[in-house]
């Protein structure tokens, strides 16, 4: 895994997290005690496109940001693989079966490991 991986996966998952969170809740957006939940994927995705901003800017310094953005990605996604696990039972908001949203939310964390790991892996020093 490299960081050309990492960056294009910030991209895709920047841009797909909040068009699938807002199709998922879209029924609950004129509830404000539901934007939270549904805030926090825009703002990760705009953190996840401004890392793959940065690096494509310039590798050495916006390395930190995109695996800052993956950091953030990876904790939120724990909580949400981990809560949907422990409501398994309930129905989710988007209709789904429960068992389909939270496999889709293992894969998207394992994903976001992934590309933690291959945004910290040191950069290769320019030949000389």
């Amino acid at each position: 895994m490299t960081l050309a991986f990492s960056r294009r996966l910030a991209v895709v998952a920047g841009i797909f997290l909040p068009l699938a969170e807002t199709a998922r809740r879209w029924h609950q957006l004129a509830h404000l005690s539901m934007w939270p939940a549904w805030l926090d994927d825009i703002l990760l995705g705009a953190f996840l496109l401004y890392g793959a901003w940065r690096v494509g800017r310039d590798q050495i310094t916006g390395q930190r940001f995109l695996a800052a953005a993956w950091g953030c990605a990876c904790g939120m996604g724990y909580f949400s693989f981990f809560g949907q696990l422990a409501r398994l039972d309930l129905p989710d908001p988007s209709s789904l079966p429960s068992a389909w949203v939270v496999a889709g939310k293992g894969v998207g964390l394992l994903l976001a490991l992934a590309a933690l790991f291959a945004a910290l892996r040191p950069l290769k020093a320019p030949a000389r």
